[in-house]
């Protein structure tokens, strides 16, 4: 009897130690996936965040020191971009929207496949893009921006007041007509000045778009305080 049990636990020893084995690799494997969400979704904010401070701070130092009216330079940064409903940051728009600028915390506005209008622009689509999640993700919550809401561009002279027009939750990576100078979807049929914010949609993909339409409602000096609009209120 003792013979037949000594028999039974050698033919587990085998199988025993191949579950073990698994077992670690499974849990290692867990470890390992938890670790690159955390750096995903949460240290890639971090970072991107204190590039954008730094960034940021920078344009506004320039700003500073050279208070004249002059012409626009857009060499670090065009300007900030507040949406009260979506963020209580002010965004830093940069020239672009390659992967590795976006990644530093920021917006980007468009140069292709559609090339932007500028704010000061008298007719066109400013178009911008942001991550939604990760890299600071600034868009985070753009689901939360509706109807009539306020959205405010600033820029080192003046404050650009749009108003939410319409929202589109889901559509195409591929459907560029959003950026057009008359963006298709909205309804509208002539131009006029407006800014268009994109993202990826559903979160923590990059499957489909999420797209939010203003249009330019009046525009408002900067004074020596940079006192904001109303809106911002």
């Amino acid at each position: 009897m003792a013979r037949t049990e000594g028999r039974a636990e050698a033919r587990r020893g085998p199988i025993a130690v191949a579950v073990g084995v698994l077992g670690e690799l499974l849990i290692t494997a867990g470890l390992v996936l938890a670790l690159f969400v955390v750096y995903s979704l949460w240290w890639t904010n971090v970072l991107a965040d204190r590039q954008a401070k730094k960034e940021s701070d920078k344009v506004r130092e320039h700003w500073a020191a050279d208070r004249g009216p002059g012409n626009l330079d857009t060499r670090d940064g065009l300007g900030f971009l507040h949406v009260p409903s979506m963020s209580s940051d002010d965004i830093l728009v940069k020239k672009g929207t390659d992967p590795k600028e976006l990644n530093q915390g920021v917006a980007g506005y468009y140069t292709e496949p559609v090339k932007s209008a500028l704010p000061f622009d008298q007719s066109g689509n400013f178009a911008l893009a942001a991550h939604r999640d990760g890299h600071g993700a600034k868009f985070h919550n753009i689901h939360k921006i509706d109807e009539g809401d306020p959205v405010v561009f600033e820029t080192k002279n003046t404050w650009y007041v749009y108003k939410v027009f319409k929202t589109l939750p889901q559509t195409s990576k591929y459907n560029v007509d959003v950026l057009d100078p008359i963006p298709k979807g909205t309804g509208k049929k002539e131009r006029g000045r407006y800014i268009t914010l994109t993202t990826c949609t559903p979160v923590y993909t990059s499957k489909y778009r999420y797209i939010v339409w203003g249009e330019l409602v009046r525009t408002q000096d900067v004074d020596e305080d940079r006192t904001p609009p109303a809106e911002l209120r």
